[in-house]
């Protein structure tokens, strides 16, 4: 073995065995000696799986708290749980932990603005809600948006029964849903999620984490269980409302 593949292998020794090395030796295309003085040049090439089951063996950051804020105030966005995971070199049990330790310690602080919030498998840093009056001093005001009755009954439709196509929000509803729904893709809170494999492929739709941010629930878990009698009123409305179209 050549001093290249003595060197890479030490460097990388840490993370995998050599059995998990593959060599790839690449001829000089040009048939011109090489600085090192052969005519080939050796690397080290990991596969993807190896790739993963060297992030299993990586050892713990012994500040992993400091860590994930560093990680979630610059990244901004939501991280998914497993990535910070791999990053900490913990497990995703043990992230969930210590993110829910660090969410204590942020929120139990009153000289601290920010605090974290779970969306689904994944974790965002935001400032607290208390921020707010300060924050639209320097920081330009949010956008606000004003949901119509219909596009709320559109948008509970989805967020209960999602993935759904239009077709089946409107044999709920008993009216179009086009307007609804493509004003809730506009703001945000719903997105296609790709289509049915049915006749004519219809567009699937379903919720979004700015629903969940919006809503302020963690997950879809949360939400509160879909009554019956409710959705029943919602056909009744939708048939009030079909009955006013046609006397008009």
């Amino acid at each position: 073995m050549n001093k290249v593949q003595d060197k890479a292998e030490e460097d990388i020794k840490d993370i995998v065995t050599a059995e998990d090395i593959n060599i790839v030796e690449t001829v000089n295309s040009e048939g011109t000696e090489n600085p090192a003085g052969t005519d080939k040049e050796t690397y080290i090439s990991i596969d993807e799986e190896q790739a993963e089951e060297a992030c299993e063996v990586m050892k713990p950051v012994k500040n992993p708290k400091a860590v994930i804020s560093a990680v979630l105030f610059s990244v901004g966005n939501s991280v998914e749980y497993k990535k910070l995971a791999a990053v900490l070199g913990r497990d995703i049990d043990e992230t969930k932990e210590l993110v829910a330790q660090l969410k204590k310690e942020y929120d139990s602080d009153d000289d601290c603005g920010f605090t974290v919030i779970e969306l689904e498998e994944s974790v965002q840093m935001c400032s607290k809600a208390s921020m707010y009056e300060h924050l639209i001093k320097i920081a330009k005001v949010p956008k606000s948006y004003s949901l119509t009755d219909s596009m709320l009954e559109t948008l509970s439709i989805i967020a209960y029964k999602q993935p759904v196509t239009k077709l089946e929000i409107e044999k709920i509803r008993g009216v179009s849903c086009d307007r609804a729904v493509n004003k809730l893709v506009e703001y945000g809170l719903v997105t296609e999620l790709g289509r049915l494999q049915a006749p004519g492929r219809p567009l699937l739709f379903g919720t979004t984490e700015e629903f969940l941010r919006s809503f302020n629930v963690t997950s879809l878990d949360d939400l509160p269980t879909a009554s019956p009698d409710r959705i029943e009123e919602f056909k009744k409305e939708a048939a009030e409302e079909v009955s006013l179209k046609l006397d008009i």
